[in-house]
């Protein structure tokens, strides 16, 4: 299962993309409102989303990767909500994956230390906030269990590379050429 989560201020195509490619590739994916009781989730452009589940209806035992999309200000919205961030450090101790893009990687794994020793990316001018990674201009770079990514000319990328690593590399390749990228 993959879990994409979003807080009003999202990127939509950062966390649609994802979530429609993945689910192309044949994969468990649900959106996942940060807002406990409420599923409708805004985003930075007013496009409203009706999430799967809230956040407590998520079974994180269930979940293999979690995503976290950028936008402004979903994305201090996302490092605001005390029960997600507590997801991510759980999620991160057990090894299991975690994919971000945009200002998230910077914003939220940077701020909470999960990038140090590792190559990682994220929006354009946010890398000093990547306290203790090694920035790397790339579109995605995966080091260890973290997937980062640079903003939404990047998705189909970021949605590929998590494809890559759930499904194979075939599997992936199949995807990107369905959809023409």
């Amino acid at each position: 299962m993959v879990y994409v989560f979003l807080a009003d201020g999202f990127e939509e195509i950062e966390a649609l993309t994802p979530v429609d490619l993945l689910r192309r590739a044949g994969v468990e994916v649900s959106t996942v409102s940060i807002y406990p009781g409420r599923k409708e989730v805004t985003g930075a452009r007013k496009i409203s989303v009706n999430a799967d589940l809230t956040i407590d209806d998520a079974d994180m035992d269930s979940a293999e990767l979690i995503v976290l999309p950028g936008g402004m200000p979903g994305t201090v919205n996302l490092l605001e909500c005390g029960r997600l961030m507590d997801i991510v450090d759980a999620h991160n101790k057990k090894g299991k994956r975690i994919a971000a893009i945009c200002a998230a990687p910077a914003k939220i794994l940077g701020s909470k230390g999960l990038l140090k020793g590792k190559n990682a990316t994220c929006y354009p001018g946010l890398e000093s906030m990547m306290e203790g990674a090694t920035p790397v201009i790339k579109t995605v770079v995966t080091d260890g269990n973290i997937t980062t990514s640079r903003g939404l000319g990047t998705a189909v990328d970021f949605a590929c590379e998590i494809i890559t690593l759930l499904c194979g590399e075939e599997k992936a390749k199949e995807i990107r050429t369905s959809v023409v990228a």
